[in-house]
């Protein structure tokens, strides 16, 4: 593990921008940056346009590491290059910004009022090859839609489950158990889900680290207990749809979390600007994100 990245994970000032669009959240992403479906044949040529989007943010001027402490990254961007680099050495080497990967593959249909994360059969291999390429740590999401103890349960035993196997390859694993920000148990669900969670970080071993990745709660400083367990490295908070002020106000009520955020982070930029009113576009993002993750 790169102690240097691990300090700036555990106690670095900023947020982690999620960068880890994948294929069902990729077309509704690049509609947003003004890209439309009729305007790409097949997945090869959409997730060409997507990771022209992401080497525009983070190749901008406003993209840098003072205000960013790592970026969440899709696997097919690890296997590209830029400017005769990985993206994993850019982001690092040239933008001091660690990498993380998401490496769950989508959502099973709902039980039991939560979506499990589908089988990962390949997981060993990309774990492997994620930490040849110096990937920091790892992301992977579920979602949990209704109070449902035995649906909650499930999901944060499979987190865990798999959290387990990501730690024991030197890796450090985001769990993100997001709870739909639409639910009308939203407050119920927290208030089970922290349980569990607090229940599975007390059978971990004293040395071993994770990250959390939740939904901004209902009940400010909600997570407080979460933020301050030795085996929590850092609590994210997703925006989960939210746009980008009232994200940014939520985030700053809970002390002690940093932002993690990917349709806030985007919003407002556009194919169509001028790199000039992109940058600005990007630069006044990630100043509301970075105040917000502050307190």
């Amino acid at each position: 593990m790169n102690e240097d990245q691990f300090r700036k994970i555990r106690s670095g000032q900023g947020f982690i921008a999620a960068l880890d669009q994948s294929g069902g959240s990729t077309p509704s992403a690049l509609k947003a940056y003004g890209i439309d479906e009729h305007q790409y044949s097949d997945d090869d040529e959409m997730f060409d346009l997507m990771h022209a989007m992401r080497s525009r943010i983070i190749t901008s001027p406003s993209f840098k590491g003072d205000q960013i402490l790592g970026a969440i990254l899709f696997e097919d961007t690890i296997d590209r290059n830029f400017d005769e680099r990985s993206f994993v050495s850019y982001l690092w080497d040239i933008k001091r910004v660690v990498s993380f990967l998401k490496v769950d593959k989508g959502l099973l249909d709902e039980h039991d009022g939560v979506q499990v994360m589908k089988p990962i059969p390949t997981l060993a291999s990309l774990l492997s090859r994620a930490a040849r390429c110096g990937v920091f740590g790892t992301k992977m999401r579920s979602f949990i839609k209704l109070a449902n103890r035995t649906g909650i349960k499930a999901v944060v035993d499979q987190q865990f489950h798999l959290a387990n196997q990501i730690i024991a390859t030197g890796l450090v694993p985001i769990i993100e158990p997001e709870v739909d920000i639409r639910s009308t148990e939203k407050g119920q669900a927290e208030q089970i889900l922290n349980e569990n969670i607090t229940e599975y970080l007390g059978q971990l071993a004293p040395h071993h680290q994770v990250i959390l990745k939740l939904s901004l709660p209902d009940v400010d400083d909600f997570y407080s207990d979460l933020v301050r367990h030795p085996n929590v490295l850092r609590v994210l908070a997703l925006s989960g749809g939210y746009h980008q002020r009232e994200a940014d106000l939520r985030m700053s009520a809970n002390h002690g979390v940093v932002a993690s955020f990917s349709r806030a982070l985007t919003e407002g930029l556009s194919v169509h600007q001028s790199d000039t009113e992109f940058d600005a576009t990007l630069e006044r993002s990630i100043a509301g994100i970075f105040e917000a993750s502050l307190t």
